[in-house]
């Protein structure tokens, strides 16, 4: 299953607060970060970043998403590794996931295989990030991140929309950039089906293969 945008990294992001400062997220107002516009996210960002015990955000850049394929990798299997390299590094006690696999339990167990320590508690659920803040507190720095590296491509080549397949103005971008270049930009996601439906329709005769190594 490819999930997420066509255009642009994907930020894995994980937080931690200490037990007592928790509340401090309901008060500044943090929540689903789908649900903040991306000014909120940027304000909150800064907030819980000074706030929190700990952070860190990792980013994975297209090409590491594309070549998943060549190393036989789900990008389900690929997010669980990034997951436990942020776990392995600021080992939290409690851990709050927000599930990437259909079975939430089993995508916590997978998790867990990978750490290097023993967790008190590990939670893994469908929608985390609207359920608990601690989850919607590392989805809104990795969404933060997300918007100002598209709003970096957007200076330098243009508005390409929000990068989301369903958005017409991103696939009509992609599709131009093919017909006037008879490439593929950098920064999209060569391995989505949108990106090679579109590629086919426009240039069917090369393979979209050739611009994934």
């Amino acid at each position: 299953m490819q999930k997420g945008p066509v255009i642009g990294p994907m930020i894995i992001c994980g937080v931690c607060f200490n037990e007592k400062d928790l509340d401090y997220l309901s008060k500044i107002g943090v929540k689903d970060s789908k649900k903040l516009t991306s000014k909120k996210r940027d304000e909150l960002a800064k907030l819980i970043k000074e706030k929190c015990f700990s952070f860190k955000a990792i980013i994975l850049s297209v090409k590491e998403i594309d070549q998943r394929e060549t190393k036989n990798l789900t990008l389900n299997r690929l997010e669980e590794l990034k997951f436990a390299e942020i776990l392995n590094e600021l080992k939290p006690d409690h851990i709050f996931l927000d599930a990437a696999d259909v079975k939430e339990e089993r995508f916590g167990r997978s998790i867990n295989e990978l750490l290097d320590y023993t967790p008190s508690k590990i939670i893994s659920r469908h929608h985390a990030d609207d359920i608990y803040p601690i989850v919607s507190a590392s989805s809104i720095i990795a969404k933060d991140l997300r918007d100002k590296i598209i709003d970096d491509l957007k200076n330098k080549y243009g508005d390409m929309g929000s990068g989301y397949p369903s958005d017409k103005k991103t696939t009509d971008f992609i599709r131009n950039w093919i017909k006037k270049n008879k490439t593929l930009p950098p920064y999209v996601r060569k391995s989505w089906k949108t990106t090679k439906t579109i590629w086919n329709e426009e240039l069917g005769n090369r393979k979209i293969t050739d611009f994934i190594s």
